[in-house]
């Protein structure tokens, strides 16, 4: 999309003269505006879709409508505003069914009406928050960031934690059991740095970096008992091109994976994710707990052959009574073969479907604007890509709603710069549907807000506790030393 388009919350309505409808026959004009997000699908329970003319006009109205409701709106500084009120109650109505869209607009004294453009409802709705990082793009610094959640029923954004509670340090790697928010964890960085984890009213801070571990717990994923934890340890560099279109490049030296156990504060590993001779990253828990997912390349010099490494992805068994691995690892998606690498899996809660990015090499693919989401079905081990969903720049970092029915990715699809998260739906079959911006009240905000949204996660409900007790934990709490266990 051209950065010069106004973005909206859904969508920028552009016009086409095929699309358009003349109302009065003595209106000299042709059109040149069209709807360009037709036939998209959204949830029932998701905030009003405002959005603006990318054209300023006379007078312009917009009409909704579904059976025998409508919602008429006129414009107001060129953008349309819907009722909150009037907006729930047309969507609750026409949920598993269409709206419709229809645009009128008045120029030199004279009305057309567009082509209407069609909204499906979906039945299923989606989690009603998401959780994500706000932070700027400058690479290096983190002066000013913090995890926040959104209200996707309203347009109210609140914090988790800003780092100006615990002094301005990193913080970052945030992650849900089961989409719950009262069983979550985070990092910290630098200042007062340690593994922050919440189960209801217990939080604790947690040492993570052993004597046989080459760094602290990274890249997190719940068990869905809420038992364990499955982590990488990742030995990790950042480097900047000269002339490349990818500005910047974040490589593994060395990396491996482990579980760890949240009782017992240990850490759990085989030989087959802990090994010198490959990278091991990005582990991700099957949700009846028996599989573990991760990215795996066999290990090469770095940085001199950082664009030789290619990921693929792979499963192992994992016992949670004993906390044993299984022998066997299987490949579902094999770099060699396909010359791509693989990052990001997360598995359906219906244990259906595994998305993941693939990009030309390495791991870290929010950089690459090559990166494209993939589906995998786990009944058949066949992927394909999602190409409704990805654009001509990065989209990279995903998650699942907890009834598998939505999935919320970053994309930098705007202007290269800024990731922003889109939301889509996926049938019970795995195929998606046409992705929509996170909607905001006013339809300027994206080309204002000046920060990028990390790791969107879909969370089903309002996360309780306050920044300011998981400061003073991060700032007044020697935190727990985890082990390796014997």
């Amino acid at each position: 999309m051209n950065g010069n388009y106004k973005y909206i919350a859904l969508l920028a309505l552009f016009f086409s003269c095929s699309d358009s409808v003349q109302v009065s026959e003595t209106l000299d004009r042709k059109p040149a505006i069209v709807p360009d997000y037709a036939d998209i699908t959204i949830p029932a329970n998701i905030a009003p879709l405002n959005f603006s003319l990318k054209d300023s006009m006379e007078d312009a109205q917009v009409v909704l409508s579904y059976s025998d409701q409508r919602i008429e709106v006129k414009s107001k500084d060129n953008q349309f505003v819907f009722p909150t009120s009037k907006w729930k109650r047309l969507l609750s109505s026409a949920a598993g069914n269409e709206v419709e869209v229809v645009v009128r607009v008045k120029e030199k004294g004279k009305w057309l009406e567009y082509a209407p453009v069609k909204w499906s409802v979906a039945a299923e709705p989606v989690d009603p928050y998401i959780a994500y990082r706000l932070i700027a793009p400058g690479y290096t610094l983190w002066n000013k960031m913090g995890l926040y959640q959104r209200d996707l029923e309203s347009y109210t954004e609140t914090p988790i934690i800003e780092n100006k509670m615990s002094g301005r340090n990193c913080v970052n790697c945030h992650s849900f059991c089961m989409q719950n928010p009262d069983k979550m964890l985070f990092h910290m960085r630098e200042t007062y740095p340690g593994t922050i984890l919440v189960d209801g009213d217990k939080i604790e801070k947690l040492n993570t970096k052993t004597e046989q571990t080459i760094s602290s717990l990274v890249y997190p994923s719940w068990h869905p008992s809420g038992k364990y934890v499955a982590f990488s340890v990742n030995n990790t560099k950042q480097g900047f091109h000269a002339n490349d279109r990818n500005r910047i490049e974040v490589f593994d030296e060395a990396s491996d994976v482990v579980v760890y156990d949240v009782v017992k504060h240990e850490i759990v590993t085989t030989a087959k994710l802990f090994s010198k001779d490959a990278f091991e990253t990005f582990p991700t828990f099957s949700p009846d707990g028996k599989t573990l997912y991760f990215c795996t390349a066999a290990a090469r010099p770095i940085p001199k052959e950082y664009s030789e490494v290619k990921y693929n992805l792979c499963s192992i068994g994992f016992d949670p009574e004993t906390r044993s691995f299984g022998s066997v690892v299987d490949t579902l998606y094999n770099a060699t073969v396909s010359g791509q690498s693989a990052s990001f899996p997360r598995v359906s809660p219906d244990g259906k479907h595994v998305m993941y990015t693939v990009s030309g090499y390495g791991n870290f693919s929010i950089w690459h604007k090559d990166a494209d989401l993939y589906m995998a079905d786990l009944s058949t081990g066949e992927s394909v890509p999602l190409d409704i969903l990805n654009s001509d720049d990065v989209e990279s970092y995903h998650s699942w709603s907890s009834n598998s029915r939505w999935v919320i990715f970053s994309s930098r699809r705007i202007d290269g710069l800024y990731t922003r998260p889109y939301i889509a739906y996926i049938d019970e079959n795995g195929k998606a549907c046409k992705p929509f911006l996170l909607p905001q009240k006013d339809t300027g905000f994206y080309d204002r807000f000046m920060m990028s949204y990390n790791i969107p996660e879909f969370i089903t409900g309002k996360v309780k506790v306050g920044g300011r007790v998981l400061g003073l934990k991060a700032k007044e709490d020697k935190g727990i030393d985890v082990k390796f266990a014997k």
